[in-house]
């Protein structure tokens, strides 16, 4: 597959085009006329086309998002409300947060034409704290749509209404998820809800209410303003359309590549340049590092939802953290497990007092102070967490753990042969305390 065909740019076209994040730019390239499109349809209407694309989450379950949309009772009297999960926190995910640098306007087109689909007339963009950047760029994005005319009242004299909040959130990992996300909306503390009921019947204020990932409601215009049918001819046949692809770590060119689900890590890896030079690819994540960790053997393994999960993994938000033979497995496991345990919330005993168990372990292992027991007992607790904890945090936690003593159990003896970690750590770019001090050249 030749590197013109592979990429496809749709989400990202506007990305190298002059101030692309302004208004001006973006009607310029077509901006807007989707929108167009939405309001000459019924929403209902709308919400067909999405399910006829074959549109899945693209925030990491995959689900598909018009059948999403359906689940909201017309019937119900109170408010429908529409709800943008940016808060991407996961490590190694960063797809939605240069998409919201570059083309803010996309995103707002989107919920404009979303909220219409079904039936809400108030919207929140829910954006992490800590990206202050991007939330001044998206509430200027507003600002722009609402002064020409493209939020407000009779929207395109269409007769819609739409008011758009851009909402801050105070940096917890804990708010990626739905329910926790509306609880922080609602000015409480960020815990994940009981379901049932579920957010499409008594989500925020108690209302119908959809949340669905930036990248997702990025997709929304191309959809309606190209149609069905040209979305679900990328990709795969479970698995439509086209997605942002994040390689970081070890390779020459990191970045965003946006591609039909489908493409396989080496042809990603190729359109990066290939694994920084003199080195060779040791593991990998295909979602974050929630996702169970993949290795060489599955460079080509179509990254779609199917083909990713019959590898033993998650496609989840396309986060690939690229790993060369300098790193320690052992290491980077327990540097994101101390990040779960850090930002569990709390509410639930598997993952609050699991979290810590397993960092305890790690760390011993680590060290190279435990026994080949540990990995059992390691294992043992995964199993206590997994399909335990009140959300999906607790089971992310124990993904890259599981894995990668299923693929890299003897690195795990070798700490124990060696007393410690038999990596060199000036060999490796992985952390910045464990590099070698730059010399200045004269």
């Amino acid at each position: 597959m030749s590197q013109i065909s592979t990429l496809t740019p749709v989400l990202t076209d506007d990305w190298d085009a002059e101030r692309s994040w302004t208004l001006e730019t973006y009607e310029s390239r077509g901006g807007y006329r989707a929108l167009d499109v939405a309001l000459g349809m019924e929403p209902s209407a709308v919400v067909e086309a999405v399910k006829t694309s074959g549109l899945r989450g693209r925030g990491g379950a995959g689900f598909p998002t018009g059948m999403k949309w359906s689940f909201i009772p017309q019937d119900n009297p109170k408010p429908k409300y529409l709800v943008v999960n940016a808060d991407e926190s996961e490590p190694g995910t960063c797809k939605d947060t240069p998409l919201m640098m570059a083309s803010p306007h996309l995103l707002v087109e989107g919920v404009i034409i979303s909220s219409y689909a079904i039936r809400a007339h108030h919207a929140f963009i829910y954006i992490r704290g800590e990206i202050l950047h991007v939330v001044r760029r998206v509430q200027k994005a507003v600002q722009e749509a609402y002064l020409a005319g493209h939020l407000g009242k009779n929207i395109h004299g269409s007769g819609y209404d739409l008011d758009v909040v851009v909402h801050t959130g105070a940096g917890a990992y804990i708010c990626g998820e739905e329910t926790a996300l509306l609880e922080g909306l609602e000015g409480r503390r960020g815990q994940p809800r009981l379901r049932p009921p579920f957010p499409a019947v008594a989500g925020l204020y108690a209302s119908p209410t959809v949340i669905n990932n930036v990248e997702s409601i990025a997709s929304v215009p191309s959809i309606v303003g190209r149609g069905a049918d040209w979305f679900a001819s990328m990709g795969t046949e479970k698995s439509q359309g086209f997605g942002i692809f994040s390689l970081s770590g070890h390779v020459r060119r990191p970045g965003q590549y946006e591609a039909p689900l489908g493409i396989t890590l080496r042809q990603l890896i190729d359109l990066a340049g290939g694994i920084r030079e003199g080195h060779e690819l040791k593991f990998w994540t295909p979602g974050g590092s929630s996702t169970p960790i993949l290795t060489a053997e599955h460079l080509d393994v179509p990254l779609d939802f199917e083909g990713v999960a019959g590898a033993g993994s998650m496609l989840g938000t396309r986060a690939l953290q690229i790993f060369d033979e300098t790193t320690c497995v052992v290491r980077a496991v327990l540097r994101w497990t101390e990040f779960y345990k850090h930002e569990s919330c709390g509410k639930c005993t598997p993952c609050r007092e699991g979290t810590w168990w397993l960092v305890q372990t790690l760390a011993r292992l680590e060290a190279g102070q435990g026994s080949p027991e540990d990995l059992d007992l390691l294992l043992d607790q995964c199993d206590n967490i997994l399909g335990r904890s009140f959300c999906a945090l607790g089971d992310g936690a124990t993904s890259p753990i599981s894995s990668s003593i299923q693929h890299f159990r003897d690195e795990y003896l070798a700490h124990l042969e060696h007393g410690g970690c038999p990596f060199d750590p000036a060999a490796s770019t992985l952390f910045a305390d464990a590099a070698v001090p730059a010399t200045t050249g004269a």
